[in-house]
């Protein structure tokens, strides 16, 4: 291997060690849960996306090995060849069903959902309107489309129409505009205004586009999203999301009209390119949409949990930012800090990540914390006991 990149690569790493900023990946060796064992140690478990708990879910679980008994471990190709199995047309079905759309395609993980859509049907011509806050595919999304590209600051829905107008008007934009928003934005926990979106979508003839990947299984009845939750399904045009998080297993959907899945299947690099979800994966997600849709005490235990450690943290004297769902960070302000933080959060039991450039910008370095169905009160209580000790060892609170 070259010397240079050898080199290269040492150097940026050691800048990141010399700020306290590289920390490789902590190992599990246990099932995801409200308690995690790392290191030999079981810890309270507080980054992790399942939200409901469905990770063991004797249901989701039988799914899975009865798909693996009887269709093998992979789908053996891309779905236009040979890897599209009647159950990827099943779950595509119930996915559809759950978000009261016309249709759903899945893809391998919400990532490629996101760059697969973004990128498929914004060409050139086009024009693409993002927040400034939103998820990075969707930004790589924006990237690789042949469209043009405008950010409005985050949910400043004034902006949103000054960048609309000004496509319209002023550079004379015929083709489609793409309007593309988080639906709850991952690092901060807070939800976009998609009814003041989809007003100034409408008045300037722009596509509305939600990525609800933390917010199916989470906001909503049922928590089937922020464009239920906000009461604007009838004019709301796409929905993207992962399947990896209230859904805990691994893979990501579109869920809209049938006419744009038929285009995304012919068009999309990710959906032509990559080989389909395996059986027992495909099998799990759709057992995780029939709990959803028969069992929502996970859903009310979520909010329970959530508005009780919420509190608790606020009672401390922490800064949550402006979070308002079970995403909600501990913002300490520098990097260096919210990394010691987390350490010493797992020193005494709780495993909570730090986040910080360039993940966020480094003024709002923070822990994030989520909370999930599987947490009884107690887990919690004993968690904030644990964030009191470390902030004022910290000197945070």
């Amino acid at each position: 291997m070259a010397h240079n990149l050898i080199e290269w690569c040492t150097n940026e790493i050691n800048g990141l060690k010399e700020r306290s900023l590289f920390h490789m990946p902590k190992v599990h060796s246990s099932a995801v849960g409200a308690r995690v064992t790392i290191d030999g140690k079981q810890v309270i478990q507080l980054s992790n996306n399942s939200y409901l708990g469905l990770s063991t879910h004797p249901k989701v679980v039988e799914a899975a090995k009865k798909a693996i008994d009887k269709y093998g471990v992979g789908s053996g190709a891309v779905r236009p060849i040979s890897g599209t199995m009647d159950l990827h047309v099943e779950c595509e079905e119930k996915i559809a069903k759950f978000k009261k759309v016309e249709s759903a395609l899945l893809f391998q993980s919400g990532f490629t959902a996101n760059v697969g859509v973004v990128s498929t049907l914004a060409v050139a011509g086009d024009h693409v309107i993002s927040d400034e806050l939103n998820h990075a595919s969707i930004i790589d999304g924006v990237r690789l489309s042949k469209a043009s590209k405008a950010i409005y600051r985050h949910k400043d829905y004034n902006h949103l129409e000054e960048l609309l107008k000004d496509a319209r008007e002023a550079k004379g934009i015929t083709g489609k505009i793409l309007v593309v928003t988080d639906g709850v934005f991952s690092m901060d926990g807070d939800v976009a205004d998609l009814r003041a979106c989809v007003e100034v979508c409408e008045k300037y003839d722009a596509i509305s586009m939600v990525d609800d990947a933390h917010a199916t299984g989470v906001l909503g009845e049922k928590g089937r999203g922020t464009v239920h939750d906000q009461g604007v399904h009838d004019r709301w045009d796409l929905t993207v999301g992962t399947l990896s998080k209230a859904i805990p297993v691994v893979g990501g959907y579109f869920a809209g009209p049938k006419v744009v899945k038929e285009y995304l299947i012919a068009k999309a690099r990710p959906f032509l390119f990559s080989a389909s979800a395996p059986p027992a994966v495909v099998a799990a997600v759709s057992a995780c949409v029939d709990v959803l849709e028969d069992e929502p005490q996970h859903h009310a235990k979520l909010w329970e949990n959530t508005k009780f450690f919420k509190q608790g943290l606020k009672d401390l004297g922490f800064n949550t930012g402006n979070s308002v769902t079970p995403v909600t960070p501990v913002i300490v302000g520098d990097g260096a800090k919210a990394a010691k933080l987390s350490e010493i959060l797992l020193r005494d039991g709780v495993y909570a990540q730090g986040i910080y450039f360039p993940m966020v910008p480094e003024a709002l370095s923070r822990v994030r914390t989520i909370v999930s169905a599987s947490h009884s009160q107690d887990d919690l209580q004993e968690a904030l006991d644990i964030f009191k000790k470390c902030g004022n060892e910290l000197g945070l609170i």
